[in-house]
């Protein structure tokens, strides 16, 4: 069983019996950032979402040019159920090496490591992390944005990438930094899974991840959890004092009723949350200022939407966007405004 980098692209995005968008993020991520590198699609027969790609088998796929199959669920805990192990299986078989991002890793279960040894086949886990120092908190060359959120999942991957897209269309060096499983099969495989770090060593994969850098651009860090979810917030806090930002951008989504997975935890006003997450970037970052505030807006009217980023706006004198529905251009203004290139 190899782990060389014989393994990637083009994927089979494996589905299995997700129930909703949500549980199929790993895929959707690919399907909308890198749809060059998918070929198709593979779902169980309760599957309740989809990523719009064609439908085929692992024989189908292998046929259509597919070099991988991409584990693109999330489930809690993180476990490969029967069918995924089933799915895995017959994708080794038919010549394909096999991606996941579970907490589970693949080599875990007897049956895919004596199949990968037998075929030859790759084995990558997305939530390995490589070997790390703890933080250091050494001032280091380079601009660097962390995106926050008031919860989990409200928006801080698709925010990161599209500040990137943003400032490489304006010809100004940017990269994404990934720090979570769905992020690192988009940067092609290069992250750390910061929610599969020691504790202690966190900060450190911070830095790991966004190493000093002199061209003048950005490394756009990838934010995690939030300072006000109890189940997360030691992984929000970690990055925000390993990534030493010079920047942070604030995301969120309106309608949540609760914390999520929490019902019984309320949503940290916005004022609050940044008041927080300034405080705490400042230990290694005193400078350290906000670019903007990302709105998901996709469960409300498009007249409402317009009308709660306006109200925002005009509350904390900074530019809110609905990242997918209107771009992040404003923000991408207001960052530059802050930090002119040089």
């Amino acid at each position: 069983m190899s782990e060389s980098a014989s393994w990637g692209p083009p994927y089979l995005l494996y589905l299995g019996n997700a129930q909703d968008d949500l549980a199929a993020k790993t895929a959707r991520g690919l399907a909308y950032w890198r749809p060059e590198w998918c070929v198709g699609q593979v779902r169980g027969p309760h599957c309740k979402t989809s990523v719009g790609l064609p439908d085929l088998d692992v024989g189908q796929a292998q046929a259509a040019g597919a070099r991988t199959l991409l584990v693109g669920v999330a489930n809690a805990g993180g476990v490969m159920d029967g069918d995924t192990v089933a799915a895995v299986l017959a994708a080794m078989e038919a010549g394909l090496h096999v991606a996941s991002g579970l907490h589970q890793r693949l080599a875990e279960e007897p049956r895919i490591r004596e199949a990968a040894d037998r075929l030859g086949r790759v084995l990558f886990d997305a939530r390995r992390p490589p070997a790390l120092e703890v933080g250091k908190a050494v001032p280091r060359a380079g601009k660097r944005l962390l995106t926050v959120g008031t919860d989990c999942s409200v928006g801080k991957m698709y925010t990161t990438l599209a500040l990137e897209r943003e400032l490489r269309l304006r010809n100004i060096a940017a990269d994404f930094r990934a720090t979570g499983q769905t992020g690192i099969f988009i940067a092609g495989g290069r992250g750390v899974p910061i929610d599969a770090v020691v504790a202690d060593f966190i900060s450190g994969g911070a830095e790991w991840v966004s190493p000093a850098r002199d061209d003048g651009g950005w490394d756009l860090i990838e934010g995690q959890g939030s300072l006000f979810h109890p189940s997360f917030a030691g992984v929000s806090l970690g990055l925000l004092h390993g990534a030493q930002p010079h920047a942070l951008v604030l995301c969120h989504e309106p309608t949540r009723q609760h914390m999520r997975g929490l019902p019984h935890y309320a949503l940290p006003a916005l004022e609050e949350c940044l008041a927080a997450n300034l405080q705490a970037a400042r230990l290694t970052s005193p400078g350290v200022q906000v670019a903007g505030i990302a709105v998901d807006t996709s469960r409300l009217s498009r007249e409402h939407a317009a009308s709660l980023c306006s109200h925002v706006e005009k509350r904390f004198g900074l530019p809110c966007q609905d990242p997918v529905a209107d771009g992040v251009a404003r923000i991408a203004d207001r960052l530059l405004e802050l930090y002119p290139p040089a």
